[in-house]
């Protein structure tokens, strides 16, 4: 159905045509299943019913059918209900831009014919990009190598859509766009609109839909990968039901196969959420099945198990229907996990956002205080129906409305993770400030006489707080310049600060205020720093960076200051103050740094124009001299070094014209940083430690 048009402007909409309040019309998207929220009556004159701060006199609310036609068909018609006036959908875009027709019809009414009066329509117009420019996430299901394909279903459910692999990939499909839509619509309301993950799509015969005939359609592949292990190893009991950590047991099975089975690309990380089919409850115990997810350098991966997939929708159609579905758990057949999937929709639920739970870990994102990451997943289903029904878990009675404040939510710092995660990444992304194409991801710690700061050549994004050994952040700072609001566009990160300056005060009180904690409530403030380029920099005691052990004196009187420490080594520690510092004498002129390397950096040797030398390190088998232009007045200004387990490999930079020497060692490590001390301070000290090579690295500065 397509929007009328004669030349003349639209006629005046009726009282009750649909309005879309979650998005804007005319937007542009980035996922083709969209999650719309909306109301009968124009918010501008009756208020936003979502909304507690509406002023407006309440309206006359409403029941009834909201039908929702596609772009020129594109798509089978959605009925989606109309409780208080309030409805909430699934829509499919196809690429391009997409006209939307939405149509009321008020309950008891008759809907056999649905040319209803014009009056009760609305149309909205939303683009759709799909993005290339970001890592897909993966989906998987995994089967043991003499597994007969099925999976854990109620024989009412098997007579009516069957419990093959067919089935099982249409409900894990739907499952992942069910993750897309929310997180979408999750960041939006964050203000980071138009920003989610992709997956990796082929064409197919579509199953987003119950078409009649079957189209073929552009959809989310599901990966099939037979394992080495038979049905008999992956139940055994010692895989039982268990939210396994991530270092043995079915995820590292799992590992292993995603790893061998998706091609490892040097530099580029995988991510995966994969399923094990053969889960089975044997009426005691859940079988073959973990819930655990983590990220390495080369794959974030996310696993569960299929001892709820029954209860999966199917479709877009079957969404609703499914969250709105009270039919109990007949634990003969399947599972009632910790006894909070009761029914269908709370089966469905759960299983959903606890598998979402582990893509977040495959994301890189920690536990937090609250949210999907709190393993709050109960509240998922409100973010695609209006009401709630009974709750077996809970013996709550159904409710008609649930606010928005109370659907399941990403913390504020998981969706800022999100905003500059690779998967998140924009098309029109840019990294809005000239970087050098060896750009530094990291974060860099400096001490001055005006207290600590952190430094970033790519800004930095926020800042969460920790106290003592608390695993779970309490409280955040954000430097994002300018938050978006929701439904806008993604502010930019060009207005980051490069540096700021940690003030131990007004952090320890932003933390005592989140957490509600007495005056005296911690001894120990910790920082995690994070970089709009992706980088951490962790700081785990932030008194010590303005305590005596901070600050070096020097030869010439003068008070040096230590940067924060860049690598792990701890053994083998060595100071070196440069003899450019004055002693009794005149200060020596550098002439030139011998940088000692092979696939890591084992020494750095500072040369002098009185043929003297200082040698840090070790000297290795390879070496070579970066020498500084005296006559045009270049000096020392610092390194940028990568850095893993070792200082991987390093470049020096001279002030004055910017020159900047080869990169040294291993060049295709990861891990940068710029060490340079901040502006109107230079290089008068270097600490490091080895084992043999460089493993650490701190610079000691001054005015």
């Amino acid at each position: 159905m397509t929007r009328r048009s004669n030349g003349h402007s639209p006629p005046p909409l009726s009282y009750y045509a649909p309005h879309v309040t979650s998005i804007r019309d005319g937007y542009t998207v980035h996922q083709k299943v969209l999650l719309i929220k909306g109301q009968i009556g124009d918010p501008e004159k009756i208020g936003e019913l979502n909304k507690s701060s509406n002023q407006l006199p309440t309206p006359k609310l409403v029941d009834g059918e909201v039908l929702i036609h596609h772009h020129q068909d594109s798509f089978p018609p959605i009925r989606v209900p109309v409780v208080d006036s309030r409805f909430k959908a699934l829509v499919h875009l196809q690429a391009g831009r997409n006209n939307l027709c939405l149509e009321f019809f008020k309950a008891r009414a008759s809907t056999s014919n649905l040319s209803v009066p014009e009056g009760h329509k609305n149309w909205v117009t939303y683009s759709y990009l799909p993005m290339n420019a970001s890592p897909p996430l993966h989906l998987a299901l995994l089967l043991a190598k003499d597994s007969p394909g099925t999976f854990d279903a109620v024989p009412a459910r098997i007579a009516a859509e069957g419990n093959d692999l067919e089935t099982a990939k249409r409900k894990f499909r739907m499952a992942a766009y069910l993750w897309q839509a929310y997180t979408a619509e999750q960041m939006g309301r964050h203000g980071f609109h138009g920003r989610c993950f992709r997956f990796e799509e082929e064409w197919q015969t579509s199953t987003l839909a119950h078409d009649d005939p079957p189209q073929m359609r552009s959809e989310a592949r599901i990966h099939v990968i037979r394992l080495d292990e038979t049905l008999a190893e992956l139940r055994s009991e010692q895989y039982a039901q268990k939210d396994c950590d991530t270092t043995g047991g079915l995820f590292q099975i799992a590992k292993e196969a995603c790893k061998a089975h998706f091609p490892q690309i040097p530099g580029q990380k995988q991510y995966v959420a994969c399923m094990y089919l053969d889960t089975h409850w044997d009426q005691n115990k859940i079988l073959a099945h973990a819930a655990a997810g983590g990220s390495d350098e080369s794959m974030g991966l996310a696993v569960f198990g299929s001892h709820a997939l029954q209860a999966y929708p199917a479709s877009v159609h079957d969404v609703i229907p499914t969250f709105s579905d009270c039919t109990r758990t007949d634990t003969q057949f399947v599972a009632n996990e910790l006894q909070q999937s009761g029914s269908v929709w709370e089966a469905a639920t759960a299983a959903i956002s606890a598998h979402l739970h582990q893509v977040g870990h495959a994301f890189g994102l920690p536990h937090r205080t609250h949210g999907i990451m709190a393993r709050e997943f109960a509240p998922l289903n409100r973010s695609f129906t209006v009401g709630e029904p009974y709750s077996t878990r809970t013996r709550a009675a159904g409710r008609r409305v649930c606010p928005s404040s109370q659907e399941a939510k990403w913390h504020r710092t998981d969706c800022l993770r999100f905003r500059y995660h690779p998967c998140f990444r924009h098309n029109l992304d840019s990294v809005g400030r000239p970087i050098p194409p060896e750009s530094s991801a990291g974060i860099t710690i400096w001490t001055t006489e005006h207290g600590p700061m952190a430094k970033a050549e790519t800004g930095i994004a926020w800042i969460e707080l920790y106290r003592d050994d608390e695993e779970l952040s309490e409280a955040f700072k954000e430097l994002i310049p300018h938050p978006g609001m929701p439904g806008s566009a993604s502010p930019p990160s060009l207005n980051c600060p490069t540096r700021y300056k940690l003030d131990e005060v007004e952090l320890r009180d932003l933390l005592k205020q989140s957490a509600g904690l007495e005056k005296n409530g911690f001894k120990r403030l910790r920082l995690k720093i994070y970089s709009t380029a992706g980088g951490c920099y962790e700081v785990d005691d932030l008194s010590r960076l303005t305590s005596k052990e901070m600050r070096v004196k020097l030869p010439s009187g003068q008070t040096g200051f230590r940067g924060g420490v860049v690598g792990p080594g701890r053994i083998n520690k060595q100071e070196t103050i440069l003899d450019t510092v004055c002693r009794r004498g005149q200060p020596k002129m550098l002439l030139g740094i011998r940088v000692y390397f092979d696939t890591a950096i084992d020494g750095l040797e500072f040369l002098y124009e009185d043929s003297s030398s200082q040698l840090i390190g070790n000297r290795g088998n390879q070496s070579e001299d970066f020498t500084f232009d005296i006559r045009r007045g270049e000096t020392f200004a610092g390194f940028y070094v990568r850095c893993g387990t070792a200082i991987d490999a390093l470049q020096v930079i001279a002030t004055t014209t910017g020159r900047k020497s080869p990169l040294f060692g291993n060049i295709s490590a990861a891990g940068g940083y710029f060490l340079m001390p901040p502006y109107g301070y230079q290089v008068v000290g270097i600490t490091t430690t080895s084992n043999p090579s460089l493993d650490s690295m701190q610079l000691i500065i001054t005015r």
